[in-house]
């Protein structure tokens, strides 16, 4: 038997480049200022993903984002490591959206695939350090859920039954629940396989149609000989959504200040790595209550 998996991924900017221009003045994210990157725990999801397509015959493994055109290069990515295709949420009114309006658009996406066994994402996405969305998709789609995700141990497709290690403070644990489920993965878990060549090969020119309008690619017939090179992008009204519950509209939390704090270091210390300076360092650290 076969499994049908959405992978919930996001291109988000990349957190090691965080300069003054990083924040519009409505407190949004400006995208355009900072490298987009996939969104490191959600490379994590992906590879259990494609270890279930590895040992489950005939699974499917599809990549579900939301965010401008150039976000279809998420779909990419992972088309080059094993998944089977992908579609973009784009469209204006997604825009500025917060983890509820963000949920609200994905579990509406998610109900016009409408086949499919397994959900999972990572914990949370760097630029918001949250981990709201999977588990406000799962309550939006009545969906049982397994968070902090290390593996997935086993799936018993005749029983529709999954079983996931899972790390929680204090310890790791063994759970079990019903399909289909939503599943959240950590960074801790293993990391997503390398591109394969191939692949890369096959789908370099995959593109949505906003990039095709931007880019006018030279190959244009070849988008019509082979549709899977075709990235599927679906608006507000493609997924019949609410325009209330979408973008900013749809989303109560507001940033009202942004500030931006710049470290500076005062005095300096050198220490010999003698037992006496360890020693002394740590009795500074503890009275000043920086440790301890």
């Amino acid at each position: 038997m076969s499994l049908k998996i959405i992978v919930l991924a996001k291109q988000v900017p990349d957190t090691r480049n965080v300069g003054k221009d990083a924040m519009k003045e409505d407190g949004t994210i400006n995208r355009a200022a900072l490298p987009a990157i996939f969104n490191p725990e959600d490379l994590n999801a992906l590879e259990q993903a494609l270890r279930l397509k590895d040992t489950h015959e005939g699974t499917t493994v599809t990549l579900l984002t939301m965010g401008p055109g150039r976000a279809a290069e998420i779909i990419r990515e992972g088309l080059y490591r094993g998944a089977d295709g992908g579609y973009l949420l784009t469209d204006r009114a997604f825009a500025g959206a917060d983890t509820l309006a963000t949920s609200y658009a994905l579990a509406t996406a998610i109900r016009k695939i409408g086949d499919y066994d397994i959900i999972i994402g990572g914990r949370q996405a760097i630029d918001g350090d949250t981990a709201q969305v999977g588990p406000q998709v799962a309550e939006k789609l009545g969906l049982p859920q397994i968070t902090y995700a290390e593996e997935i141990l086993n799936v018993d497709e005749a029983n529709r039954r999954i079983t996931v290690k899972r790390h929680i403070d204090g310890g790791v644990e063994t759970v079990e629940g019903p399909l289909p489920i939503v599943i959240t993965v950590n960074g801790s878990a293993a990391p997503c396989r390398p591109r394969n060549a191939k692949l890369v090969m096959k789908y370099k020119r995959a593109l949505g149609k906003q990039e095709m309008a931007a880019t006018t690619p030279a190959y244009a017939d070849l988008y019509e000989k082979r549709p899977y090179l075709n990235i599927q992008e679906w608006g507000v009204a493609d997924v019949e959504g609410d325009l209330k519950q979408c973008g900013l509209s749809g989303s109560p939390t507001k940033v009202k200040t942004i500030q931006n704090i710049v470290f500076q270091t005062k005095e300096s210390k050198t220490l010999s790595g003698s037992d006496k300076d360890v020693e002394d360092l740590i009795v500074e650290l503890l009275a000043n209550h920086t440790i301890g």
